[in-house]
């Protein structure tokens, strides 16, 4: 049990105490109780608000109550002293001998150092990147793959069970258009001059795809009508896109666990069936749309549409879920697809492009109806990125034919800088990846400086081994103050980890092990003004390996993190 989770056991068993002690009465309610550190360090090592929190229900003044759960805490062993601040908040002073427990801990539980039990079991279905499928992944689907493929990592380790899932949006307009481009790049193929119209999708990735049906069907379709090979020049299309942006995913580290196709989920008859459910309960009935609001368009007519009543779950409208034409709307296709999710999570969590954000409150309404609440269901919207050269704003857009791919930034600065710099903000944040800043060597670069600060460790080893200094028994107690101030910053992923979870907000991750990187090099650069700071003292063999130990433990908590980040630590820069 690491320590946070440990002290709130024994304030647990503290508030235990009082209440067979009749100073407390059973049954309140601590899950708002917390144990964390304080604002101020001054104060302490940790805090808790279980007198604030308990007070009022239980009839009694604050201040006194933290006098007495401040007293029962007082009896640990690990605990050097309680003070009461404020109008009733407990601050704790931990021994050093506590920390160096903690500093043990961390080696002990290695790879499971901040692990987590939290999510017990539960399964989570993440959808994230789910960009349709007509061409290769470029840098504006980047952050949503990311930072959905980071909090499924987080989940897990956390807890939970997690399944990564891909909507292929197969059955849209979109893929009709993939489709003709892929003809005209088929006849291209085959001998004539093509000329790609304006709408259709220009790039050359659709060369092999021409190459490949001319191989396949000669010019058997090449004047053939629409009817006869639409539907197959999609599938081939979408199967080869696919293939590109699995390639491409890959280049990342990202592996999806599921690719669910909309085109199958329709032929299977998802939607209907997710209808006729929510008709059952009075969720769907038939009824006309309100006019635009504004000047009424001329070819505007009032016409009969099944509505889903997203009124009922804070909505501003009942939306339809089909077209006039009897064609499924985009809502009514995904509400199917949701309502097939929930048949095997406890949660579904979306990455969404925060362009989407005017469609969330029908879709959260639309799973609360289809679960009866029982499923949770959270979309988090992702900022798009804008991708800086030299000053100046890369555009992006397939359509255009001259997007920036996803493989091309890849292979420029690295996976492992494209992940860490897509968690450096908040995912709702507007984000710039600049080619110059992402690479540069300076405590500016987060990438860079939590790298540095596992590479320090890694080079420490090297030259402690070489200076012939062996460390099979560690002495912690020759340990300060000061660096063991360092394990408290440490002491803290667990419940870092335990956060980022619970708020899904993995970018929480990147920015403790800024923090935690920042409080290594401080103490790091002491020794070079003060040689008695140094990590490596040659004539001091237990200091250094004292002091390798503590650093050993930093390494190994960045490891953990930057693996939930998807990001390798390096060994030397």
């Amino acid at each position: 049990m690491t320590l946070y989770a440990r002290f709130a056991a024994h304030l647990n068993l503290a508030l235990d105490a009082l209440v067979l002690a009749g100073d407390l009465p059973a049954g309140l309610e601590r899950r708002a109780v917390t144990v964390e550190p304080p604002r101020d360090a001054s104060h302490g090592d940790l805090a808790t608000n279980a007198a604030m929190v308990l007070a009022k229900p239980a009839g009694t003044n604050p201040r006194a109550l933290a006098e007495k759960i401040g007293a029962e805490l007082e009896k640990l062993d690990e605990v050097a002293s309680v003070s009461i601040a404020g109008p009733g908040f407990i601050n704790l002073t931990l021994t050093d001998d506590t920390w160096r427990g903690e500093l043990m801990a961390i080696l002990d539980a290695g790879d499971d150092y901040g692990r987590s039990t939290v999510g017990a079991g539960t399964t989570v279905n993440v959808e994230y990147v789910s960009a349709n499928p007509t061409g290769p992944m470029h840098m504006g689907h980047c952050r949503g793959a990311v930072v959905g493929d980071a909090l499924a990592s987080l989940l897990e380790f956390a807890g939970h069970k997690v399944i990564r899932e891909y909507y292929v949006n197969d059955a849209g307009g979109q893929v009709d258009v993939l489709a003709r481009s892929a003809h005209l790049r088929y006849r291209e193929a085959l001998g004539e001059t093509i000329e790609i119209p304006t709408g259709f999708y220009p790039g050359d990735y659709l060369k092999p795809v021409g190459e490949k049906l001319a191989a396949e069907f000669g010019d058997k379709y090449v004047h053939a009508p629409d009817s006869e090979w639409l539907v197959l020049f999609r599938q081939i299309a979408v199967a080869a896109m696919m293939d590109l942006i699995r390639a491409d995913l890959a280049l990342l580290g990202i592996h999806h666990d599921l690719f669910s196709s909309e085109a199958e989920l329709q032929a299977a008859g998802k939607p209907e069936q997710a209808e006729a459910w929510l008709r059952e309960r009075g969720f769907v009935y038939d009824g006309v749309l309100e006019a635009p609001k504004g000047e009424t368009p001329e070819d505007w007519e009032p016409v009969e549409l099944p509505l889903f009543r997203s009124t009922q779950f804070g909505d501003d409208q009942d939306r339809p879920i089909k077209k006039s034409n009897g064609a499924w709307t985009y809502f009514g296709a995904d509400l199917a697809y949701h309502f097939q999710k929930a048949q095997s999570a406890d949660a579904l969590i979306d990455i969404w492009g925060a362009d989407h954000a005017g469609t969330v409150k029908r879709i959260v309404a639309a799973v609360q109806a289809l679960t009866g609440g029982e499923t949770k269901f959270d979309v988090k919207l992702v900022q798009m990125v804008r991708l800086m050269r030299n000053g100046e704003l890369v555009k992006m857009g397939k359509r255009a034919g001259n997007f920036v791919t996803l493989a091309d930034v890849v292979n420029e600065v690295g996976k492992d800088v494209v992940r860490f710099t897509m968690l450096t903000r908040k995912a709702d944040a507007q984000m710039d990846f600049d080619f110059a800043k992402v690479v540069e060597a300076s405590k500016d670069n987060p990438v860079f400086y939590v790298q540095y600060a596992h590479a320090r460790v890694a080079s420490l080893g090297r030259r402690t081994a070489e200076a012939g200094i062996a460390c099979a028994n560690v002495d912690l107690s020759l340990l300060d103050t000061q660096e063991l101030r360092l394990v408290q910053a440490a002491a803290q992923f667990p419940r870092i980890v335990e956060a980022a979870a619970s708020a899904r907000e993995p970018h929480r991750i990147a920015f403790y092990l800024y923090d935690l990187a920042a409080e290594l090099h401080s103490l790091w650069n002491l020794g070079k003004d003060d040689a008695s700071r140094r990590f490596l003292i040659a004539d001091q063999a237990g200091l250094t390996c004292a002091r390798l130990y503590l650093a050993r433990a930093i390494g190994q908590i960045i490891r953990n993190g930057l693996r939930i980040m998807g990001v390798e630590a390096v060994q030397e820069m």
